[in-house]
């Protein structure tokens, strides 16, 4: 049967643990906020990018760039944004559970995959799949040259016809408990006819435009700059979920610690209200006796 000892032993333990869980919450939140005002940051100019390529190549008859050109899907790259450390909840399950299932949807095509983030690259490597390029820690402070440096190794492995599309699956941050797990396909890019057309985009298509520069031109500066844009709005809101899901994964554990110091705290109280009864009774079963 424990002792008192063994319960403050108990207690204090389950304390300190309680005071490193709460320190990481709150650290969680800390960097929540900046990455939440970045991947906000970085919705508007990437969607309005998106539309106006998307609409740009809707009035163009045969656009010739060799990110536009459409091959029979044998060859898939995957990209896959998972999470840079644990303690975050099923975060990471999450996304590779969703990778997994892409994966089995695309059953008899050459897969090749660049995680980015160390759990994605861990969990992937040790399933076998084949890596055209890897990225670990840079999800804690996105920058824009690694987003760039990414997406120059997409579009190199596209143009040189060595895959056939380009997929991505991350977490898109929504709120705090609620993100939403997407898989997007980044190349080749399709017209507005052939994406999810919403009714603003449809309108746009409409409009004529006259275009000063040579149609080379324009889709040569677009199209890469909406790769690194696709991807830099990826990473950011990868990024803000996987602080989202430690801060609430961390706020349950601290709470979780209250509801077992209280009940550890309730039994040794138990324990040594027990204690002392039985030392009351043996002090007057002594005193009983010498009378």
């Amino acid at each position: 049967m424990a002792t008192l000892l063994d319960f403050r032993r108990r207690i204090r333990s389950v304390k300190n643990t309680q005071q490193i869980t709460r320190a990481m919450k709150f650290v969680a939140a800390a960097r929540l906020r900046r990455a939440q005002e970045g991947a906000l940051a970085a919705r508007p100019y990437a969607k309005e990018l998106a539309r106006v390529l998307r609409s740009t190549m809707a009035r163009i008859e045969s656009p010739q760039h060799p990110l536009l050109a459409k091959r029979p899907e044998e060859r898939i790259l995957l990209l896959v944004l998972a999470g840079e450390r644990g303690l975050a909840g099923a975060f990471n399950t999450n996304i590779l559970k969703k990778a997994n299932e892409f994966l089995r949807s695309k059953q008899g095509k050459r897969i090749v995959t660049i995680p980015v983030g160390k759990k994605g690259r861990d969990a992937m490597r040790k399933a076998g799949f084949t890596f055209a390029g890897e990225y670990v820690n840079v999800l804690a402070r996105v920058d824009f040259g690694i987003a760039r440096e990414i997406a120059n190794l997409v579009t190199e492995l596209y143009s040189k016809e060595e895959v056939d599309s380009v997929y991505m699956v991350f977490s898109e941050f929504k709120n705090v408990l609620a993100p939403i797990l997407v898989t997007e396909k980044l190349l080749p890019v399709e017209k507005i006819e052939e994406a999810d057309e919403t009714e603003a985009e449809a309108e746009s298509a409409q409009i004529d435009y006259i275009y000063e520069q040579p149609v080379e031109q324009i889709l040569s500066r677009l199209l890469p700059r909406y790769v690194e844009t696709q991807v830099l709005r990826a990473m950011l809101e990868s990024s803000a979920a996987e602080h989202a899901a430690r801060m609430t994964a961390m706020e349950a554990a601290t709470q979780n610690a209250g509801d077992v110091i209280d009940a550890l705290t309730l039994h040794m109280n138990k324990v040594r209200q027990a204690a002392i009864t039985k030392e009351i009774i043996e002090i007057v079963s002594g005193a009983s006796s010498t009378a």
